[in-house]
């Protein structure tokens, strides 16, 4: 099993480029299920969940067609046989966002057999509010041998007003499964307390190439008109907000000096509220000979003071503070002047990372859905286990910033979201390698 193991204490300096969104890619590429024409991603991340997604659609007869043909960030997908409708229990349980298959099978093929997605680490994700919208539209469902049977009436899906609200907001992969669906729907759907991520957006525009009328979306009403088909298409994935804001972070915690291209600073700005708050400078740099910068692929400069100052986040659905950065937020707050408040209102149990932190020297409490951080004057190097993706990312920050050497076990857990990250972290000047754990000192010569 792979091990980094990181030397602490080195300044990031450098340029690197933020490469495109794994939340967007997924459901683009379920997307791909909605017609029998090509569709090109471009800027596709090349990470573990990408591939299971491609294992996903090759079983449903949906298949990469420029396999061996342009830079590895362009896919070309298309639908080559549309008989099979089950996504199998091993494959989906890789990755929970193989479940927004659901709403193109319904839509496109009249059926569908979705293994039932289970809980992960940071809590349960249920799928009730996804199937609640699909019913509105006229979706039918069992559930048999943990698997969620849907079926579509005689004349198939038709529009509705569908409210999607949830007891911790709206759902962003239950709206990008009611909204693909509603698009080959007859009539007119409504979907109100839509989810408003940026992922949303880029679906929405992605699925308007293909010919869908889509108004709305980025907003907590979307308003789906149905067509009878739709056509291939070609879309660039927006950048990956939440690789910004760890790069962002990674270089305020080490006092570096990073340019980061292909930012969506746009996507980001309750982040650049808290990083100011902090004493975290990003600085928008101008585009090439006066061109106008584009606020979701900017470039921008990050630096810091010596003197980090705390600060009380919350997390909330988009536009408010991401869950997806909270535990990077919280190693970096371990290193500030004073005492912080960090409150987690969309997954409750995601702190995970707080008992690992607490190896390395920090101070923190947890009462419930909130972390009281006590800065400190430095992190000491261990021994630590990453739990989940963003706490892996979180754990990588502190041993960066960490006296001495930190070793993260478990690390397959961070290329489910971030490319090659430990490269593009040494070419920024850090101390970071990727070993197998049977190679360490005292290593048994065991594992899992």
């Amino acid at each position: 099993m792979d091990t980094f193991v990181i030397q602490g204490g080195r300044r990031l300096a450098g340029r690197t480029r933020v490469n495109g969104s794994k939340n967007a890619a997924l459901p683009l590429l379920a997307a791909a299920l909605l017609t029998d024409e090509p569709v090109t991603l471009r800027d596709v991340p090349d990470l573990a969940d990408i591939k299971n997604m491609h294992r996903l659609l090759a079983e449903l007869g949906c298949h990469r067609v420029n396999e061996q043909a342009g830079p590895s960030g362009v896919q070309t997908f298309q639908v080559a046989d549309s008989s099979n409708c089950h996504a199998r229990y091993e494959v989906v349980r890789t990755m929970r966002a193989s479940v927004c298959v659901l709403g193109p099978l319904l839509a496109k093929r009249g059926s569908a057999r979705v293994s039932m997605p289970g809980g992960c680490a940071i809590g349960d994700r249920p799928v009730d509010i996804h199937l609640r919208g699909l019913t509105a539209l006229g979706a039918q469902f069992t559930l048999t041998s943990g698997d969620i049977i849907a079926t579509t009436p005689r004349g198939g899906l038709k529009g509705a007003t569908i409210f999607l609200g949830g007891p911790n907001g709206s759902t962003v992969l239950g709206t990008a499964n009611v909204m693909s669906a509603a698009c080959l729907a007859k009539g007119t759907t409504v979907i109100e307390s839509a989810a408003c991520e940026p992922e949303i957006v880029d679906l929405a525009r992605l699925l308007m190439s293909m010919g869908a009328k889509i108004s709305g979306a980025g907003s907590p009403r979307v308003t789906i008109e149905g067509v009878d088909r739709l056509h291939e298409a070609d879309h660039r994935v927006i950048a990956d907000r939440i690789e910004a804001g760890t790069f962002l972070m990674a270089a305020a915690i080490t006092n570096g000096d990073i340019t980061i291209e292909n930012c969506p600073m746009d996507a980001l700005l309750s982040l650049n509220d808290r990083l100011a708050a902090i004493g975290v400078d990003v600085q928008t740099l101008p585009g090439k000979a006066g061109a106008e910068v584009d606020p979701m692929r900017a470039t921008v400069r990050v630096t810091c003071g010596r003197v980090l100052k705390p600060v009380e986040v919350t997390t909330q659905p988009h536009p408010g503070f991401p869950t997806d950065l909270q535990a990077q937020l919280m190693a970096l707050l371990c290193l500030a002047d004073g005492n912080s408040v960090i409150t987690e209102r969309i997954f409750p149990e995601r702190f995970l990372h707080v008992a690992e932190l607490s190896r390395m020297g920090a101070k923190l409490f947890r009462q419930g859905p909130t972390v009281i951080v006590s800065g400190v004057r430095n992190l000491v190097g261990a021994p630590v286990m990453a739990s989940d993706l963003r706490a892996s990312a979180c754990l990588v920050m502190a041993g960066l910033a960490a006296e001495g050497t930190t070793i993260i076990n478990r690390v397959y857990h961070l290329d489910r979201g971030y490319e090659r990250m430990e490269d593009r972290l040494r070419m920024l000047g850090a101390s970071i390698e990727r070993v197998d754990d049977k190679d360490l000192p005292g290593a048994s010569g065991g594992g899992e």
